[in-house]
């Protein structure tokens, strides 16, 4: 079954994956079924440019060519991609909005966990914004932009801050699923350079 497109030309392919689908095939047959091989399934020469964790929704950008592969990886690697997530955490957000600023590295250990580590891990930035809090439930609804694009970043940056996101079971509490959604993608087309802004309402 094909995924939701949110746009798609000759060079690149926007798509909507759910929570709880891999981006790229995993190890074993039973991992093979992932966002990347649906979309080559319409798109033959489609080819992965970035990951979403297999817990966390939303929008996935994948190019179409090794060209438009390359210059879409120059553009992350040169943080000329601009990403924003929704996410919900347990607690209430005293702040209005603010940065994270922790360095990251793997927690080899317990992998695939990641850990804060002030001496060896790599510079790490997050900055959030409050959308709404929810007294009752004693969560908060945040809109997340990872300057940095280290691995499970939001979710290591708001545990450390005592605001696990809800849902998490590497970082904080299980649940139904992880309010981590991929809102929002902006970055220059790999080829004529126009500006693409594509937004995916967080199904929570």
């Amino acid at each position: 079954m094909s995924l939701p497109t949110l746009f798609a030309d000759d060079t690149i392919v926007v798509v909507d994956k759910p929570a709880g689908m891999l981006s790229v095939p995993g190890r074993g047959e039973d991992k093979a079924d992932c966002a990347a091989r649906r979309v080559q399934a319409v798109h033959a020469d489609a080819l992965v440019v970035h990951r979403l964790d297999m817990a966390t929704s939303g929008l996935l950008l994948m190019a179409r060519g090794v060209e438009a592969q390359r210059r879409l990886g120059i553009a992350f690697a040169g943080r000329r991609v601009h990403k924003r997530y929704v996410a919900v955490v347990q607690g209430l957000v005293p702040e209005a909005c603010g940065e994270i600023d922790l360095p990251l590295i793997a927690d080899w250990p317990r992998r695939p966990r990641q850990k804060v580590d002030p001496v060896q891990g790599k510079p790490s930035l997050t900055r959030f914004r409050v959308l709404d809090t929810d007294p009752s439930a004693g969560t908060t609804r945040v809109e997340l932009e990872p300057v940095t694009g280290r691995s499970h970043q939001l979710r290591v940056h708001l545990q450390a801050i005592g605001h696990p996101i809800v849902g998490d079971a590497l970082y904080g509490t299980a649940g139904s699923r992880l309010m981590l959604h991929a809102a929002g993608l902006r970055f220059g087309h790999p080829m004529s350079g126009d500006e693409i802004a594509l937004r995916s309402e967080a199904p929570f």
